[in-house]
């Protein structure tokens, strides 16, 4: 419970724990030496009331009528004097009155805090050998009462006084110190998010300002790294793509040309052919159709190493051809789409990332997901690329979401400080990419907006 309590709160706490063990401790003080400071103060009227009853006694045995000297001593004396008479078999009313002070009556619970003892004194009073009464000493303690419970509200007074003043102070100083390390911490969550722009503004303390200050540092330094590795990743992706183009250009200029010769070569072989020569007609016939076979091959591999209908038909076009292609493959599979117009005005290596996803994306649909329909669709919105693919499939498996394809898609989306996910939502695996647009995409997108024109 201690480690979920904030740091005001503990402070606070323990503040509060120390005022109530002040306030525990002053009242086992008073309790200890307020009984024994009483006794001294009271002894000196103890002997005085003695000093009374021998004097009182000398008096009556001179005295000619000593019951006259008796009543004209008890006569004075008053009900609430502190030294009275007693006759004998006669009783006293000596119970504690309540004390009264300015601000109220003293507690009762006070008083039994203080503990205090049997002050009463008796001294015998005779007359002619024979006991007539006492003189009866007892004390009157509201004064003390009163004073001890005016020390032991100044006491509590001036405690909550301090208790308050010293919860401000550390109310204050926490405030001071937490709102920079809720900057700092909130600063360090953008960086772990990948927000390097943003600086944590240096306040509090020096020593969380320097905390700061080095993670401004590291916020940089983790920027500068940030964009080499866009950079680099750019640049391999570039290197790739010139890779992939010289790969097809070489199957496209030379197995092409050989394949297109082996079958026109063959079809040639077949016309001469004499027709009672059934089997090497069939194989020639058979030459033919695995010619035709790699011929189709090869074209799908031109295909996926260089989309040639994005410079040719632009982007929107590519993309609704490859969604044909897809429902020629797969005529049970239900292809829907959403594909914005604007999505041709996009650059050449955002282009070709966009049609990448989308086809590795429908590439795994095909392959893996066992669906019954699929939805592909690619937007333009607030200067950022949307491209989502879903399916109603049965899912990616939980310790593989990423394979080959995906992961090589992944870092084409970095390199363009994009991001990447594959979700699963409401039954649907989704693939959602999300790319910063380019300038004039994001212009065309609104002069279209300005124009009226759908989306």
């Amino acid at each position: 419970m201690w480690n979920r309590l904030s740091l005001r709160t503990r402070l606070l706490l323990l503040l509060g724990l120390m005022f109530v063990a002040a306030l525990l401790a002053g009242g086992v003080s008073l309790r200890i030496f307020a009984t024994a400071q009483l006794m001294e103060e009271t002894e000196p009227a103890a002997r005085s009331a003695r000093a009374v009853a021998a004097a009182l006694n000398d008096a009556l045995r001179t005295s000619s009528n000593p019951q006259a000297t008796l009543e004209a001593f008890v006569q004075p004396l008053g009900a609430s004097a502190t030294i009275r008479f007693r006759r004998l078999g006669t009783d006293l009313d000596v119970n504690a009155a309540e004390v009264q002070t300015p601000l109220g009556t003293v507690p009762d619970w006070f008083v039994r805090l203080l503990a205090l003892p049997e002050f009463k004194a008796t001294f015998p009073v005779t007359i002619e050998g024979r006991q007539v009464g006492d003189i009866v000493f007892v004390p009157d303690m509201t004064a003390d009462i009163y004073e001890k419970w005016i020390g032991f509200l100044a006491i509590v007074c001036s405690g909550i006084t301090l208790m308050l003043l010293t919860w401000a102070i550390a109310h204050f100083a926490a405030r001071s110190a937490l709102r920079p390390l809720q900057s700092l911490g909130d600063g360090l969550t953008r960086m772990r998010s990948g927000d390097y722009e943003q600086p944590i503004a240096p306040a509090g303390p020096p020593e969380i300002r320097k905390s700061a200050q080095e993670a401004n540092e590291l916020a940089r330094t983790l920027n500068r790294l940030s964009q080499d590795n866009r950079s680099l990743l750019r640049r391999i992706v570039s290197l790739q793509d010139d890779e992939r183009q010289d790969m097809a250009r070489e199957l496209h200029d030379e197995l092409g040309p050989l394949l297109f010769g082996i079958r026109a070569n063959t079809v040639a072989l077949l016309e001469s052919i004499p027709s009672g020569q059934a089997k090497l007609r069939r194989a020639a016939e058979g030459i033919v159709q695995s010619v035709e076979t790699l011929q189709q091959a090869n074209r799908r591999i031109l295909d996926r190493l260089r989309p040639l209908y994005i410079q040719e038909l632009g982007l929107e076009r590519s993309i609704q051809t490859l969604l044909q292609n897809v429902k020629a493959q797969a005529p049970d599979l239900k292809v829907t789409s959403q594909i914005d117009t604007t999505l041709n005005e996009v650059d050449g290596l955002l282009s070709q990332t966009i049609y990448r996803v989308i086809q590795e994306a429908v590439t795994n649909v095909l392959r893996h997901a066992r669906a019954n329909a699929m939805h592909v669709a690619a937007d333009i919105h607030d200067r950022e690329v949307i491209v989502e693919v879903s399916d109603d499939g049965i899912g990616f498996p939980a310790d593989r979401m990423f394979g080959r394809g995906l992961t090589g898609m992944l870092e084409r989306v970095r390199a363009l400080s994009g991001t990447l996910e594959l979700l699963r939502e409401e039954g649907r695996t989704c693939v959602r990419c999300r790319l910063p647009a380019g300038d004039s995409a994001a212009h065309a997108r609104g002069e279209k907006q300005a124009n009226g024109q759908p989306t």
